[in-house]
């Protein structure tokens, strides 16, 4: 939680500007999303100076690309009322009551013994790369899909639910939104995609994600 969103906006601006950082950040009460590319030079600096704040003591990094070249042009940091936009109005909804995390190996397990797979991404990023057996809702923005996932989950409630996204945000909201409306066993992938592909790597895996994970 922040206090004082535009506060923390400016001082984040101020630090990584200094640090000759890009990109694309979304700051609410609620927590950052960001977008970043950070000079190799200054990754210790940058590091040091986010976890110095309490806010984002010890927040996870999903490193996506590691390129010279630039993702970014600039560095933008809004200020926003959420960091991903949902469409719930519900004030008896918990946003922090999300599902259990489970890491690649676990998701694997998971998807094996038959649990139903759900991808809370874009319709335009699940056609070019899903997980097997995955739903696949047709939306163009999390807002509308929420209500979509739960109708395609309709008398599911007591049986196992795997989500994930590319970076873990969006599941963090979506299976909260699931128990909140009732589902009783919630589980998300463990820092989306991106995270997967780098455990699967790491521990020689078998790879259940088939394509193309889509990097804005």
């Amino acid at each position: 939680f922040i206090k004082d969103v535009a506060l923390m906006r400016d001082r984040l601006f101020m630090q990584w500007q200094d640090l000759d950082c890009l990109g694309r950040i979304y700051v609410a009460e609620e927590g950052i999303n960001a977008q970043m590319n950070v000079p190799e030079t200054h990754w210790e600096a940058f590091v040091a100076g986010l976890y110095s704040m309490p806010e984002f003591k010890d927040v996870p990094f999903k490193i996506a690309v590691e390129e010279p070249d630039y993702s970014f042009l600039k560095l933008t940091i809004k200020v926003k009322e959420k960091i991903v936009a949902d469409g719930i109005e519900d004030p008896s909804f918990d946003a922090s009551n999300s599902g259990a995390h489970l890491d690649a190996e676990a998701f694997n397990e998971a998807i094996e013994s038959g649990a139903t797979v759900v991808d809370m991404r874009n319709h335009y990023e699940s056609e070019v790369g899903k997980f097997e057996g995955a739903l696949c809702p047709d939306s163009d923005t999390f807002r509308e899909e929420l209500p979509m996932v739960e109708k395609m989950l309709e008398g599911k409630e007591n049986e196992p639910v795997l989500m994930y996204c590319t970076g873990g945000i969006r599941c963090e909201k979506a299976s909260a939104y699931l128990k909140h409306r009732g589902f009783k066993n919630v589980s998300q992938l463990e820092g989306g995609i991106i995270q997967y592909a780098h455990e699967v790597k790491e521990k020689g895996l078998d790879s259940k994600f088939l394509g193309k994970n889509f990097v804005f």
